[in-house]
């Protein structure tokens, strides 16, 4: 049997939900040092870095001539569905947008003002993979929140997504990847802008660099392998959820597939069909070892057990293949995003939906959400008293402050009482 079957409360189901991620030994220090040197050297160290792992010369940045030749390598139809997913992922992400607060409480003004990031950074992996995808799910939220300039790192841009690029109107890419590209967009180098936020998905090193660096620039998260878990009955194809588990398991050998299900026989059909799948994936060596290391089906009594163990698994990813999905999806409250119903495939997420693919892994979906516009945005509070709100207001500061010990404040409250 591929899919080890567990029974939901016993051991090795309760295993599953720790998925606590861990670099291997020397990740952290390594890329330490790469961080401290690109900050003391800038280009000189990056070059240096990138001669070693990538082996590329400088100049780094992409020139708009080449940019246009790359872009125009892409073949008619791929062009055709990354236009589709560009105009659907902006479509959603425009509705995203919050707007200022203005209210007067007796006197006092409280706005909340809304405004984008100066600059971003986007680190798009690169080499021989391509992730177009990636790059419109990064650009478009922050051009739709309105930042002024959004800059791409990768260490291979492929013609799909620098045509990708183009689409989400990113304004400068530079053919750059691992620790030495996150430590010029956080510190920024004579060439590398220094930005405010870095997001995008990468290896240990980029995940280690971007946690390193967090404080100095903001992050969007610390990804780790990608999880789905489907949630199925028995009016659920076989054939359906084993291609779904499998389009998890590619990713890479850490990646977590789960079926939870009240049915034990739909769990042997599904294992048969993951055999049978499996004899002619391209990727297969990647996809095998995912669910026989980390895949599972844990079966469950009823859909209240299913339920609650997706609830307590927190998946990256949820697939509700069953009768009156949307009902059940009304209960499930920590997924990074929930597919309704046999027909929403885990695959349509990542690529035209519209809906953000960059969403909390390892169980951070108890807390965290998809990437959006509100990524790109800060909120500055800005209060304004009048006279008489000032006065009326100084005896209360005054107590509070006196409560905890911060006398200053409340002699600076009680100034305001004092004709000028």
């Amino acid at each position: 049997m591929m899919l080890r079957q567990f029974r939901a409360g016993s051991p090795e189901a309760a295993a599953l939900l720790d998925r606590s991620t861990r670099f291997a030994d020397g990740v952290d220090s390594a890329v330490a040092a790469i961080l401290t040197d690109v900050r003391l050297r800038g280009d000189v160290a990056v070059a240096e870095y990138t001669r070693r792992f990538d082996r590329r010369e400088p100049p780094y940045e992409i020139t708009r001539a080449s940019w246009d030749e790359l872009a125009s390598q892409v073949t008619p139809r791929v062009r055709d569905a990354l236009e589709l997913a560009a105009a659907r992922i902006r479509t959603f992400h425009e509705r995203q947008v919050e707007h200022d607060l203005d209210i007067t409480l007796d006197g006092v003004r409280l706005e909340l003002r809304v405004t984008p990031l100066a600059r971003t950074g986007l680190y798009v992996p690169g080499g021989t993979a391509r992730y177009p995808s990636s790059v419109l799910m990064t650009a478009i939220p922050a051009k739709v929140a309105g930042v002024p300039e959004v800059v791409m790192v990768t260490p291979g841009a492929s013609p799909e997504a620098m045509l990708a690029a183009r689409l989400a109107r990113v304004d400068r890419v530079f053919e750059l990847g691992g620790a030495q590209a996150i430590g010029a967009l956080a510190f920024g180098t004579a060439s590398v802008p220094r930005v405010d936020k870095i997001v995008g998905p990468g290896n240990s090193w980029v995940a280690s660099a971007k946690r390193q660096v967090y404080g100095e620039v903001d992050i969007d998260s610390i990804a780790g392998p990608s999880e789905v878990l489907i949630i199925a009955d028995d009016s659920a194809p076989p054939a359906w959820l084993a291609a779904d588990l499998l389009a998890q398991a590619e990713h890479d050998r850490e990646a977590r597939a789960l079926l939870v299900t009240m049915s034990s026989t739909l769990a042997d059909a599904v294992d048969a069909e993951l055999v049978k799948q499996l004899a002619d994936l391209p990727r297969r060596d990647l996809a095998e070892h995912s669910i026989t290391h980390h895949g599972a089906a844990v079966i469950v009594g009823s859909i209240d057990e299913a339920i609650a163990f997706a609830n307590l698994y927190a998946p990256e990813h949820l697939e509700l293949d069953v009768d009156d999905a949307r009902a059940v999806a009304a209960r499930c409250t920590t997924a990074g995003a929930i597919f309704i119903g046999k027909w929403s495939s885990e695959a349509a997420g990542d690529y035209v939906a519209g809906a953000n693919h960059v969403l909390p892994t390892g169980g951070a979906a108890r807390y965290a959400s998809p990437l959006g516009v509100h990524d790109f945005r800060k909120r500055t509070s800005i209060v304004e008293y009048s006279e008489a709100a000032a006065i009326a207001h100084a005896d209360d500061i005054a107590v509070l402050a006196d409560c905890e010990g911060l006398h200053a404040h409340g002699r600076s409250a009680l100034k305001r009482k004092e004709r000028i």
